[in-house]
């Protein structure tokens, strides 16, 4: 079990590293782990308390943040595969409910975005169960294919069927309604034959839905409404009716299309093949997904990433703009990871693989999409729960209307079943339904193209109301890279000082003790060997150099006899601009001091200058000393918190939500607490692989200034989700009195439901063409 993540299946190689000690004497876990970020934060730091702790909270975060549904998505008795013939998110519903009838189903999730069905059978499921499954889907319309299989192209007759369908009738039509001057018969005939031929297909359908478990489907309400518009003898408005449904289908398959296009385009980045190394030196083409961990990989130029690797050989320059957005190649430097989709611009690379098979960057931002789909927002719960008893009760509306006029008014029969035929028609629920998934599935899109990844709807509607933001200083403010910005020498020269302070600290993974191997080598100066290097946690560290013991030690563990009244004095003026302090002694005597501090983001200012102009009140919380939170905090002119513990950022996130609501944005392991008590977590990029587990939402990209675009974006979304609604209820509401009233008919009917459907799926497809950087 991996002591870092948790996991008994680790394989992230960092997790298994030694520790490493720094100049300030604190064990540190492996090197870029996005294990115990605090070490990072400075001496004098409240909040860096044992690194242990710090990774056995992660492993408990990771643990408790796991949704009880995963336990049995996830478990053995759970299979997938991709799923055919779905045209919007209500064809997913109508098939999760078929599965879910089926014996020895206990779970059934369709996730229409990525076209896959995921099913958990019972513990008493029989081996027939999966092919039950199968003929489950089939006999609703929406035939199930193997996942590693591809999906069936389309071509020919069947691609152009439905068209072919609804463009032979309205050609029927035509003739029909000319044919009226001189035949009313032929022409009454003609409009009955193309209102069954166009009919057959749908009452088919109909029947199906029906025995899976879905008798009030728009298929239903359609196939009653044409068969008794044909009973009264109104047989042009049955065409009519006939022809507008279609022509709505065709509108909403093509918005929803539209609106799977950015996904589809994300699955499409990692090719189906790729050339693997042999150490032998062998080239061979194998499937992408008989990759493993450790093999060796080459990508020429213009080919894209199977998998996540580590570069080998020389460096090289990789396309990511469609998985950051950032159109400028990135040269990477040997060693360093690149992510699966990234396309090689420059020339042939050979790649270590180091992610295992479905667990790349694209694999897990599709897995959080997939995810996303079962976390619906509050309004979206309510919608469906809405339409579950609005459609039966319109349903009994109907029969009222066509009952009680006759009955107790001696109206005409005929006239009131052609009104309670049209009230059927505008019961439908299909535009009230796909109002508030719509406009979500293309906030939840757009957002993933920008790179930030929201678990949900419930997320995303949070985003939208958030008034306040906290963060985390070191990693997320900050770059969490501290460089050494101060070298001051009491005794010798600076290039003695630097020499030696470099010669005990090289080999450390601490990110200051790196600093100071970089800052050293910069200027050229040459390092001896160290011996008899010794790490004491929470002291510093020794070592023997050319024959002088060096100590390096944080300056709050000195004792006041160690420097002199103006050596301290010097330090600790230092000390008060942020800086995080060691002091070099040499033989016992100090010659010296490095200080170091972390730097701002490049983009942090403006990503905080946008909040404030949300209306969003930003506060930063910190487990560093107060001296070096106020540094950063007066550059973002921001109001801070320091010297927290886990335990105080969650008490300062629980006074400020008694004012506002609040997102925390922190790198999702230390900072999960209070992450967890804030309304929203917020994740930077720099932890994303623990953030998709503990976050509602992660800065894949780790731009702050995507924060502010987000939640401009889950504000436009929520927007979005009420202008649906509106014109959903309202164009209903609308209709429903014109045609109780019989001012107007079938036809309008049909038009009123499909128009309102395919008005609130373009209107949600504007949240596409969000083009805010």
């Amino acid at each position: 079990m991996c002591k870092h993540c948790g996991s008994h299946h680790c394989q992230q190689p960092h997790h298994h590293q030694n520790p490493t000690t720094s100049a300030v004497g604190t064990t540190q876990c492996a090197p870029d782990s996005g294990c115990c970020s605090s070490h990072a934060e400075g001496e004098g730091n409240a909040g860096d308390d044992d690194p242990d702790e710090h990774c056995h909270a992660h492993a408990q975060r990771q643990n408790a943040d796991t949704p009880s549904e995963r336990t049995s998505i996830d478990s053995v008795n759970a299979h997938e595969w991709g799923v055919t013939g779905m045209d919007c998110p209500s064809c997913a519903a109508k098939l999760e409910k078929a599965i879910l009838a089926t014996s020895g189903v206990a779970q059934a999730q369709v996730m229409f975005a990525t076209e896959k069905l995921r099913v958990t059978y019972t513990a008493d499921a029989q081996a027939s169960t999966e092919r039950a499954v199968e003929q489950a889907a089939q006999k609703a319309g929406f035939p199930l294919v193997a996942l590693n299989q591809t999906q069936p192209e389309v071509t020919g007759w069947k691609k152009w069927r439905q068209d072919a369908l609804l463009f032979g009738l309205i050609a029927v039509m035509m003739v029909a309604w000319g044919l009226h001057y001189w035949s009313e018969p032929l022409s009454g005939a003609l409009f009955t034959l193309a209102t069954l031929v166009g009919l057959a297909p749908i009452v088919g359908k109909a029947i199906r839905l029906v025995k899976s478990g879905s008798p009030f489907s728009i298929e239903t309400l359609m196939s009653i409404a044409a068969l008794g518009a044909l009973y009264l003898g109104e047989t042009t408005e049955a065409a009519m009716v006939l022809v507008l449904f279609l022509i709505g289908e065709r509108l909403e398959g093509y918005a929803a299309s539209r609106a799977r296009d950015g996904i589809q385009s994300l699955m499409a980045l990692v090719p189906e093949t790729v050339t693997r190394v042999h150490a032998s030196g062998e080239r061979e083409t194998v499937a992408a997904s008989a990759l493993q961990p450790g093999d060796v990989i080459e990508i020429s130029a213009g080919e894209r990433l199977p998998a996540d690797g580590q570069l080998m050989g020389a460096m090289a320059s990789f396309d990511q703009s469609a998985l950051t957005g950032e159109p400028i190649p990135v040269d990477i430097e040997v060693g360093d990871a690149v992510m699966a989709g990234s396309l090689a611009t420059d020339k042939t690379v050979q790649l270590t693989v180091t992610s295992a098979q479905g667990e790349n960057a694209i694999d897990r931002i599709l897995r959080l999409i997939e995810q996303a789909e079962s976390k619906k927002a509050p309004i979206e719960r309510f919608i469906d729960k809405f339409s579950r008893w609005y459609t039966p009760t319109m349903i009994a509306l109907a029969a009222l209307v066509v009952v009680v006029p006759p009955l107790f008014f001696a109206a005409s029969w005929q006239e009131w079943l052609y009104r309670g035929l049209a009230l059927l028609l505008i019961a439908c629920p299909c535009a009230l339904v796909i109002s508030t998934p719509a406009a979500i599935t293309s906030g939840l899109a757009t957002a993933a193209r920008r790179g930030a990844l929201i678990k949900g709807g419930a997320a995303l509607e949070m985003l939208a109301s958030v008034n306040a933001v906290t963060f985390d200083k070191t990693g997320t403010l900050t770059e969490g890279k501290p460089i050494v910005t101060d070298v001051l020498t009491w005794q010798g020269d600076e290039k003695d000082l630097l020499k030696y302070a470099t010669a005990i600290e090289r080999g450390s993974h601490h990110p200051l003790a790196k600093s100071l191997v970089l800052y050293t080598a910069e200027r050229g100066i040459e390092v001896p060997d160290a011996h008899n290097i010794q790490a004491q946690a929470g002291q510093g560290v020794k070592g023997d150099v050319d024959g002088c013991r060096i100590s390096l030690i944080a300056l709050d563990r000195l004792t006041d006899d160690m420097l002199t009244p103006n050596q301290r004095h010097q330090a600790g003026e230092i000390a008060q601009r942020g800086v995080t302090v060691a002091v070099v002694m040499v033989e016992g005597a100090p010659h010296g001091l490095i200080g170091w501090r972390d730097t701002l983001r490049g983009d942090a200012k403006q990503a905080v200058n946008q909040l404030r102009d949300l209306g969003i009140h930003p506060v930063m919380l910190t487990g560093d000393n107060p001296a070096a939170a106020a540094e950063i905090a007066g550059e973002l002119g921001i109001d801070f918190r320091a010297g927290l513990l886990p335990e105080d950022k969650v008490h300062a996130v629980e006074a400020l939500a008694k004012h506002y609501r609040v997102a925390m944005v922190g790198d999702g392991i230390n900072d999960a607490p209070a992450m967890k008590a804030a309304q929203l977590g917020v994740a930077m990029g720099s932890g994303t692989d623990v953030a998709l587990e503990t976050a509602d939402a992660a800065l894949s990209h780790n731009r702050l200034t995507e924060l502010p675009g987000i939640l401009q974006l889950a504000r436009a979304t929520q927007a979005n989700v009420r202008q649906n609604i509106t014109i959903a209820l309202g164009l209903k509401g609308v209709f429903l009195v014109t045609s109780v009233l019989g001012i107007t008919g079938l036809w309008v009917a049909v038009l009123a439901d499909s128009g309102a459907t395919a008005l609130v799926t373009l209107n949600a497809l504007r949240l596409l063409r969000d083009k805010r950087q």
